[in-house]
């Protein structure tokens, strides 16, 4: 019969092992979500309101949604490099047809 030295010594590295496995498996899951996330993130409409998301800036803003004047359509946004997840922004997409002037 096995020593009771041995069996602790295996079922700590049994329990070890399981350990690495989870975390590992875990990490993995993370990673899928991040993907799916962004790719939601890309994929998502540009409403009137917009909730600004992680990793987002005004630029990427604009073009994504077509309203180059984000910040002058939003005066509650002082500084355009402060802009953080969850920042309500109004959206206006910009058309051609706006701008045309007829004489």
């Amino acid at each position: 019969m096995a020593s009771t030295s041995t069996l602790s010594t295996a079922w700590f590295y049994s329990k070890l092992l399981l350990l690495g496995l989870l975390l590992v498996s875990y990490s993995s899951k993370e990673d899928e979500d991040d993907t799916v996330r962004g790719k939601q993130l890309m994929s998502r409409a540009c409403d009137e309101i917009y909730v600004v998301g992680e990793g987002e800036t005004l630029h990427t803003i604009s073009d994504k949604c077509g309203d180059p004047f984000i910040v002058e359509q939003n005066p509650h946004i002082h500084d355009p490099d402060d802009v953080f997840p969850g920042l309500v922004i109004m959206i206006t997409p910009f058309s051609n047809s706006r701008n045309n002037i007829i004489i």
